[in-house]
């Protein structure tokens, strides 16, 4: 697994964890964007590559999309929030740490 595949799964995992957090599992691509670029995430992140991720987190059921591609919406799924949680997995996003 290379460097940038380590960061894609990365990346996935604090999307659905973000979103698993937010009171109606919702969130908007630039506020995702500057979570992700946070230091308390760490994960250099472009808004393109925020838009993909939720682009292939979105063909994967575990998330939905309103709005267009300038400006997304998603909001977490059941299945999403299940990864986010641990309570499932998926093999191309990280699997949570156990929360204390």
């Amino acid at each position: 697994m290379t460097y940038a595949d380590t960061l894609r799964r990365h990346r996935r995992l604090a999307i659905l964890r973000f979103l698993e957090e937010s009171p109606t599992y919702t969130s908007n691509a630039s506020v995702l964007t500057d979570v992700l670029n946070s230091n308390a995430i760490g994960i250099d992140t472009s808004r393109d590559q925020t838009a993909t991720e939720l682009s292939w987190l979105a063909e994967q059921g575990l998330v939905t999309l309103a709005g267009s591609p300038e400006f997304w919406v998603p909001t977490a799924t059941a299945r999403g929030i299940d990864i986010a949680l641990g309570r499932a997995t998926h093999p191309e996003i990280q699997r949570p740490s156990p929360r204390r």
